[in-house]
């Protein structure tokens, strides 16, 4: 991006912040009660004061010019502070007029000013003043006609041309009359540009919608206004407002507990408007981006902005903070009891983000467990993480027990970091078990059942805590407070948590019955048959010192082709159904077919073939089952695959491995 870029994405948010300052100021304003102590007050006979209709009214106008100024076109914007600005100039040139001509009438000296040497300072000082002014307003308004610029020089004139002070006091007047007729000129000839912009824009979001929408609209708008980091911004300028003001007023240092209510009560004092709410959810949002984008630097380096996840982007974070805030009715509260409420609230949002982190990092910790890396800065990065993420949440969850009393909401919150920890947990159990294997240099029996049971005991376990919530809750119900929205949690709760991983705990186990069924009913091949076979496996391109024979005349090991059963009940080389035979141990005088063929008269059909593509594995798309046949003809030979198989047994170890990581 270029630099004018870059400057004009800047503008675009930091000259629209304070329309969104203004409408939220306009929120915070009672009309009413703003009346009744102007009532109350010495103010209540001036004329100004005393129409209380024509400021309600005002009020609203209010809220249209912000509205306006929030969704005005950023050229338009940049001229309508530009305009703002030279007016600003003009006001400070008539205020150093005006002190020019009182501190003239104090000293009451009506002479020349190069006679005395006071006088000519303030002259000098003044003088410099005005042409910096006048300098500036031809400047930013980009005209060579700086005389429109120069009637608060006419006082100094005056004063150089000798002429008496009170006389002078009249040039100045006269002058700031002037100026004024000036502006009131200027806005008169663009009176109609606010109707034209109007009527112009009215045209265009007309057509817009017409061809594209109101969806495609709202869209537009979004990103025209980068309305998250404009918001973002807001809040940021809002806080740290009221953190100067609080330490402004204060002398003595703060103690670490006062800093941490500070905190809190600061927040809350910037979350008391749906404007500044919507302001504290983009910047959690953008935090919880940032931490995330760290979290996947630190495992991966500048490989992880690869493959961005939508998933990972800090949206969640903020959607979960907003929904709280307005179940809650976070905004309405007094500022102690939304910093109290606001504690909680944050406690949730951390612990989401820990979800996240923990999201990202499992698939990485668990590849590089299966994978032959030796780097041990890798290794390093993904331990500590894992580290982190199963002592954190368990911290923040004693913490958090500490500080509030025990009831149904706080078990259901706590319970989130408990589940995070035993997620962490099972992963490091099942990258500790990869390690073994790795030093082992010798594949684990049966890993993908201990890696099953590994899985299967932190799932039961998240299981049990879930269900121990829902206990809690229903004899919270029961024997306490009854409530509607309380009743609500339970059931989602008891759905999502209870119901849903039991079903899928459930319909896994069934899954792997039926494939340990389908391999004992398949039979077993003898040394003869495999001698014959004289071939690799097709799944994990490793040698055959036991295997079972399919249906279809194919040898596979007995704990690849479970795996695959997991998957799908067909073949992984010809893809027909796997039925269920009666166990037998051998299958004598039967003629082994040549490796990795098909049998005789049977041909693949396209759809198998393309399914065949789909559903196999990674470890056997490369080199896998369904390259063993070649463009020139029938599958390899037994003697060429027999040569092979001389492939490092290492890295046939490591791609059975990462065949795994599907599994749990």
């Amino acid at each position: 991006m270029a630099v004018k870029d870059r400057v004009e994405a800047v503008l675009n948010v930091g000259l629209r912040v304070p329309s969104i300052m203004l409408l939220d100021v306009l929120y915070r304003w009672d009309v009413s009660s703003f009346f009744q102590k102007i009532q109350r007050s010495s103010l209540s006979n001036n004329p100004l004061f005393q129409y209380k209709y024509l400021a309600l009214y005002l009020h609203y106008v209010g809220y249209i010019l912000s509205l306006v100024l929030l969704t005005l076109p950023r050229q338009h914007l940049v001229k309508l502070y530009l305009y703002v600005l030279t007016a600003l100039l003009l006001f400070a040139g008539h205020q150093v007029s005006r002190d020019y001509v009182r501190s003239e009438l104090e000293s009451g000296y009506e002479g020349s000013v190069y006679l005395e040497p006071l006088s000519m300072n303030r002259f000098t000082t003044a003088l410099i003043s005005q042409l910096v002014v006048c300098t500036l307003c031809s400047c930013v308004m980009q005209t060579k006609r700086i005389w429109l610029f120069s009637a608060h020089l006419l006082p100094l004139v005056a004063r150089l041309c000798l002429i008496p002070l009170e006389t002078i006091v009249f040039i100045n007047k006269f002058s700031m009359i002037f100026t004024g007729l000036e502006v009131i000129y200027f806005l008169a000839s663009n009176l109609l540009v606010p109707y034209n912009l109007a009527k112009t824009a009215y045209r265009e979001l007309a057509q817009v919608v017409e061809v594209y929408g109101l969806l495609a609209l709202g869209m537009s708008l979004w990103n025209q206004l980068v309305l998250p980091v404009l918001f973002m911004c807001f809040w940021l300028l809002l806080f740290a407002l009221q953190i100067y003001s609080y330490f402004s007023t204060r002398d003595q240092p703060t103690s670490r507990e006062r800093l941490l209510f500070l905190f809190l009560t600061s927040i809350a004092e910037c979350c008391s408007t749906p404007y500044s709410l919507l302001g504290l959810v983009f910047t959690v949002s953008f935090i919880a981006l940032g931490v995330l984008t760290l979290c996947k630097f630190y495992l991966q380096g500048y490989r992880a902005f690869m493959n961005d996840n939508t998933m990972h982007r800090g949206m969640t974070e903020g959607i979960t903070l907003l929904i709280l805030a307005v179940q809650t009715g976070l905004i309405e509260l007094q500022v102690i009891h939304r910093a109290f409420l606001l504690s909680i609230i944050l406690f949730i949002v951390v612990a989401s983000i820990l979800q996240s982190m923990l999201e990202i990092a499992d698939p990485i910790v668990l590849a590089l467990g299966a994978s032959r890396d030796k780097s041990l800065w890798k290794h390093f990065r993904a331990v500590s993480l894992c580290l982190f993420l199963l002592i954190f949440p368990a911290y923040m969850a004693y913490m958090i027990c500490q500080f509030f009393h025990m009831d149904f909401w706080l078990l259901i919150i706590i319970s989130s970091s408990i589940l995070t920890s035993l997620q962490v947990l099972g992963t490091l159990l099942i990258y500790i078990l990869f390690m073994v294997e790795e030093f082992r240099k010798a594949p684990v029996e049966n890993m993908d059942e201990v890696i099953y049971c590994v899985n299967g005991t932190y799932r039961l376990l998240e299981f049990l805590v879930a269900v121990c919530v829902v206990c809690y809750g229903v004899s919270e119900t029961v024997f306490g407070e009854w409530s509607v929205m309380g009743s609500t949690i339970i059931l989602v709760h008891s759905y999502y948590n209870v119901w849903l991983r039991a079903q899928l705990g459930w319909q896994s186990f069934l899954l792997r019955r039926d494939a340990v069924n389908k391999i004992k009913s398949l039979p077993t091949a003898s040394n003869t048959q495999l001698e014959q076979y004289n071939d690799i496996c097709a799944i994990c391109y490793q040698d055959m010192n036991s295997a079972v024979i399919t249906p279809c005349s194919h040898f596979f090991h007995a704990g690849c082709l479970k795996k695959w059963l997991y998957v799908q009940e067909t073949c992984p080389l010809c893809h027909s159904q796997l039925k269920s035979q009666s166990p037998t141990t051998t299958v004598p005088n039967q003629d082994v077919p040549a490796a990795n063929q098909n049998p005789a008269g049977q041909e693949e059909a396209p759809a198998n073939k393309k399914q065949k593509d789909d559903t196999l594995p990674d470890d056997g798309k490369e080199g896998g089952p369904g390259e063993q046949q070649g463009d020139n003809g029938p599958a390899m030979s037994a003697g060429e695959t027999s040569s092979s198989s001389g492939v490092e047994k290492n890295t046939k170890q490591s791609l059975s491995r990462s065949s795994l990581l599907g599994i749990k």
